[in-house]
């Protein structure tokens, strides 16, 4: 209760300057960020050490790594349903606490066994629920402003690919790759803890408000907080799953997600493959970061403003052009080329999976509908170095596998124009 008046009370301050959204938006940034023990960029810094101290080569982590990935994405819908059942902010609670105590555990790795069950932990509650409660959270205090609230919230994740790799290898130099991890759990409980306990709501209708600040709408203070959510609409992932809006989306993330990853898992082996220097492999990738974080809030702007149809489609184009522009990559004028492309891409690909479930089926259920989503965008990150790895192990080339790769979301992006939301209840 007391965290509660505390609460209370500061929304009633802020928001007697500006949108109390904007506070929530800002925890869903540090929320991203905070998710980077869990993601790719920060395990690659640690793949050398463990393999070296554990005896591992190489292609054994990257094995317990995407089949450990995989168990993670088929464990996000039940992530999705508690949080529809409990609040995003008491699930977030528990997640932190979770994913500290993960860092600290996956530190302490004997074994091939245990460093596999610690990737799977640190992939789900970081990189899947971490990242699906911010999601949420964001979501529900935004709605006409939801594409630019999203893309703002990403650049928590570009911070992360900033700061995390580099900070990961300096505590590696000082203090040895277990200590590391001791480290980065105490963080993830300083970054979570105190900000969503103090700070996070899970609806702006729970202390008054609307999404979007709109305060000519506002619900009166007297009004039980029963009857304050009655409005929100949603459908359930048993109704989503009735939709062809559903298939057509999730097939999209899909293959946005299986694409993007295997761009980034061979970006290096790719540029060599066609006579570039590791120097120049390496210099790409800060280049498309920074692409990334300019591009976000233009791709949010267009999803507030113009057809979801219509920018989704536009999106799966980049896909495509991304794995064309690759195959044209021979110097660094053209390598610099691609680096945008492919960092227009990332910028397009966080902003999709951020607000397109929200965007089709409403917030009423939007947990269990995200989960289920997440689950399949997972899958296909978890899947995708196969169909790369395959073209050079057996031709010796990437070039015609990814110019075949292509030709799926550029299918994909004429389906998705057709694409049409489903009607909400209480919609006529």
């Amino acid at each position: 209760m007391a965290l509660a008046h505390i609460r209370d009370r500061m929304v009633r301050r802020v928001q007697s300057k500006f949108f109390y959204g904007w506070v929530v938006l800002g925890i869903g940034a540090l929320g991203m960020f905070a998710s980077g023990p869990g993601q790719s960029h920060t395990f690659s810094v640690f793949v050398g050490p463990i393999g070296t101290e554990l005896g591992l080569t190489g292609t054994t982590i990257a094995s317990a790594y995407g089949f450990a990935t995989l168990v993670a994405a088929f464990c996000l819908p039940f992530m999705g349903r508690l949080i529809d059942k409990h609040g995003a902010r008491r699930m977030m609670v528990i997640i932190a606490l979770l994913l500290g105590a993960a860092c600290f555990a996956f530190g302490a790795a004997t074994g091939l066994i245990w460093l596999a069950l610690g990737f799977a932990s640190l992939r789900y509650l970081a990189q899947g629920s971490v990242m699906m409660g911010c999601v949420n959270l964001v979501s529900q205090w935004f709605s006409k402003k939801r594409g630019l609230a999203m893309s703002l919230m990403g650049l928590g994740f570009s911070l992360s690919m900033a700061v995390h790799p580099p900070m990961a290898q300096w505590l590696i130099d000082n203090i040895g790759w277990r200590e590391a991890w001791i480290v980065l759990g105490l963080m993830s409980w300083g970054l979570l803890i105190i900000p969503i306990l103090f700070f996070a709501i899970n609806r702006p209708e729970d202390v008054g408000l609307l999404p979007d600040g709109d305060v000519h709408e506002a619900i009166p203070s007297e009004t039980k907080s029963t009857d304050r959510t009655a409005h929100i609409t949603g459908l359930t992932i048993k109704q989503a799953l009735r939709t062809p809006a559903f298939y057509i989306l999730s097939s999209g993330m899909f293959m946005l997600s299986m694409l993007v990853t295997s761009l980034h898992f061979f970006q290096v082996s790719i540029f060599a493959n066609q006579g570039l220097a590791p120097q120049i492999a390496s210099k790409a990738f800060p280049l498309s970061a920074l692409t990334m974080v300019f591009c976000m809030p233009l791709v949010g702007k267009l999803l507030d403003r113009y057809p979801t149809e219509r920018i989704f489609s536009g999106g799966l184009i980049v896909m495509a052009c991304a794995l064309l522009s690759v195959t044209f990559v021979n110097d660094l004028p053209t390598a610099i080329l691609y680096a945008m492309i492919f960092g227009l891409n990332n910028a397009v690909t966080m902003t999709f999976f951020s607000y397109m479930y929200a965007r089709y089926f409403g917030r009423k259920h939007l947990g269990s509908v995200q989960g289920t989503g997440q689950m399949i965008g997972v899958i296909g990150a978890s899947l995708g170095p196969l169909p790369l790895g395959y073209a050079i192990d057996t031709y010796g080339s990437f070039g015609p596998m990814l110019m075949g790769l292509a030709v799926l979301p550029a299918t994909m992006a004429v389906i998705a124009l057709f694409m049409r939301a489903p009607v909400l209840p209480g919609e006529s």
